[in-house]
């Protein structure tokens, strides 16, 4: 097990690595068939070279943390932190299909009046509050998809 850094302010490479228990050379050798190299991890750890997308996926193959990509996306790449919503990722898949559940239900119940409101292609003053409700809950039927594909994806790497 490699030595725990007392350093204030870690990034969440170096969290991540630490919490598996590995030290950077360790962690180095789980990503040499991905290109990051131990000198390289060493300065993503330290904030010294800005992290690259090509290092994150070698990071999150090397530790089977699919998760880094999605924060990667979500709060260092300028497109993603517009786009891409962050995943809050939990080991627990049947937590994660009860909501996937609740949400399918709540959109299915809704479903003939989204296609009320969508008939005429746009969406009316008077009907942009329910629309929005609607809407809220793909979002969250989304999001649930998300996680539920980050654990299966990490369920995978592990056969």
């Amino acid at each position: 097990m490699g030595k725990i850094s007392t350093k204030e302010n870690k990034n969440i490479y170096q969290t991540t690595r630490e919490r598996l228990g590995l030290s950077r050379a360790a962690a180095a050798e789980k990503m040499y068939e991905y290109g990051l190299t131990e000198y390289r991890l060493v300065k993503i750890e330290d904030g010294t070279v800005k992290i690259q997308p090509e290092d994150v996926v070698a990071m999150s193959k090397g530790y089977n943390e699919p998760e880094l990509r999605n924060y990667y996306c979500c709060k260092e790449c300028a497109i993603g932190r517009i786009d891409a919503p962050e995943v809050v990722y939990k080991n627990n898949v049947h937590e994660i299909l009860v909501n996937m559940a609740v949400s399918l239900e709540s959109v299915n119940q809704k479903k003939v009046r989204l296609m009320d409101i969508l008939a005429d292609g746009k969406v009316s003053e008077n009907e942009l509050v329910e629309f929005n409700e609607i809407y809220k809950e793909l979002e969250k039927i989304s999001m649930t998809i998300e996680a539920l594909q980050l654990w299966c994806e990490k369920m995978k790497s592990d056969y």
